[in-house]
């Protein structure tokens, strides 16, 4: 199935949850989108309630879905918590950082950013948004794309910094200083219930 490319506020009230991550899309009409989607919802099943929550994920990183259950089995053959890893797979993503950096304001703005060739890891170009980065990659804009209005426009939006980035707005670089903490991460997300999805 290809990528999901309509409005993101109609998945965000399909599933009842800011897939954004700001709380804009569900602060005017929290309910779901359709003539009866201000109906009472109907209770979902065991099933129904563990892939919305797969849903929920998927679409807030922007996967399709032959990624994510690649990204899944990946997370699934390294040591620890599967669930944990898995999000902690996403956030490595190269897409998602120079979201949390700032320099997008949007997952879908920052795939564009890196698709059209804005950004390096370790002084080198890199347009694929799902290049997994390791702690340490330094990522930084290109010295022709300092001045691209849409870059200069997220930065001057930008109102936080997750503590496992840093970035330095002089040089327009930042750093993965490590993997996040499941604390530092949506606390909305129950990854255990996608872990039970696929293991059905």
């Amino acid at each position: 199935m290809a990528r999901y490319t309509g409005p993101a506020y109609r998945k965000s009230r399909r599933l009842n949850f800011s897939t954004l991550e700001n709380g804009k899309d569900l602060a005017r009409r929290p309910y779901a989108p359709g003539q009866h989607g201000n109906d009472r919802r109907k209770k979902l099943s065991e099933y129904g309630v563990q892939l919305q929550e797969k849903q929920k994920v998927r679409t807030m990183y922007g996967l399709n879905e032959k990624q994510f259950r690649r990204l899944f089995e990946k997370a699934s053959k390294m040591k620890g918590v599967t669930g944990e890893n898995l999000l902690r797979l996403l956030e490595s993503r190269l897409d998602n950082l120079v979201f949390r950096m700032g320099l997008a304001n949007t997952r879908r703005g920052a795939r564009q950013v890196v698709n059209h060739g804005h950004i390096t890891v370790n002084g080198v170009k890199v347009d694929i948004p799902s290049y997994s980065c390791k702690p340490g990659d330094v990522i930084a804009v290109k010295e022709n794309s300092l001045d691209h209005p849409a870059i200069k426009a997220a930065m001057e939006a930008r109102t936080s910094l997750p503590a496992y980035v840093s970035f330095d707005k002089n040089k327009m670089a930042g750093t993965y200083v490590r993997l996040p903490e499941r604390s530092e991460l949506n606390s909305e997300i129950n990854e255990s219930l996608i872990v039970e999805f696929y293991n059905r």
